[in-house]
């Protein structure tokens, strides 16, 4: 395994397991079958409505804690100081831990400066080794970094190869913000996985589309976390520390990158609406 540094010296696996779309009952077998694997990093959210499932798979697994980096992300609904500390300890309940490693504002829409006092403040206490955001735009990450005492550890992201947040990415680096790749595989779009570049890489190495794809952005420092349900193709995920691609390899992929994104649009008005008027129950 490989890893990156964050800002605050805390280490944390390059490549990850996320548990986004993964039904509550059947997230505790993924885990664990992916901590057979070798994963150590798992990506849950209080939106994905399984952070006990991912807890359960951690305890039963019979590992130490500290083998684990563990994320989750408070929703919208969970802003503004005092929700934000109740809700971190629900968090904390349903994942039956004492801390995580990394905890994220889910998305950059309500109080999230009081959110992010919050988590400060349980930062310094401990029982949050990193904090850091997800989806926030460029604009607003340096709003938050200009106004809080903690820089961001973590901008977690859309990007992959039809989207690859290269000037994003290098004002994240001017701030020392660690990139994380959300849907590293585009869920399938653009035919990702029968791409005829990312094939014709792949075939040079006996790699996937999917490995070459991974392979890629971990050249590029920048954190993945793939998902899949089936115990082989985790398997084929893990595979992409024993081969390295070429500068011609890494110029032919970077001319995939698009200008917008694959899935929506977070300053798009109705997006927006469609974020913030979202609700469920965590447990």
């Amino acid at each position: 395994m490989e890893y990156v540094t964050l800002n605050n010296g805390l280490k944390m696996p390059i490549l990850g397991f996320g548990v986004f779309q993964i039904p509550k009952e059947e997230t505790e077998k993924c885990v664990l079958d992916a901590i057979e694997v070798g994963y150590r990093l798992f990506d849950t959210a209080q939106s994905y409505g399984n952070e006990r499932a991912v807890g359960n798979a951690i305890k039963a697994s019979g590992l130490d804690r500290s083998e684990f980096f563990i994320t989750t992300k408070l929703w919208i609904s969970e802003q503004g100081y005092e929700k934000a500390k109740k809700s971190i300890e629900g968090s904390l309940e349903r994942l039956q831990m004492e801390y995580v490693d990394l905890l994220l504002i889910h998305q950059p829409f309500g109080d999230y400066y009081g959110t992010y006092r919050a988590m400060e403040e349980l930062y310094n206490e401990g029982k949050l080794k990193a904090i850091g955001v997800s989806n926030f735009y460029s604009d607003r990450l340096i709003d938050l970094i200009k106004f809080n005492k903690v820089v961001p550890m973590v901008n977690q992201v859309e990007t992959h190869p039809f989207h690859q947040q290269v000037e994003a990415n290098e004002i994240m680096k001017k701030y020392g913000v660690q990139i994380q790749a959300w849907a590293p595989f585009a869920e399938g779009k653009n035919d990702l996985f029968s791409n005829e570049v990312l094939v014709s890489i792949g075939n040079k190495y006996n790699k996937s589309s999917a490995q070459v794809t991974l392979r890629y952005l971990i050249q590029r420092g920048i954190s993945v976390l793939p998902k899949s349900i089936k115990k082989e193709r985790m398997q084929q995920n893990f595979d992409v520390f024993d081969f390295e691609l070429s500068q011609d390899d890494m110029d032919a992929i970077l001319k995939l990158d698009q200008p917008v994104s694959s899935f929506f649009d977070h300053a798009d008005p109705a997006m927006v609406e469609r974020l913030t008027g979202y609700t469920r129950s965590f447990d």
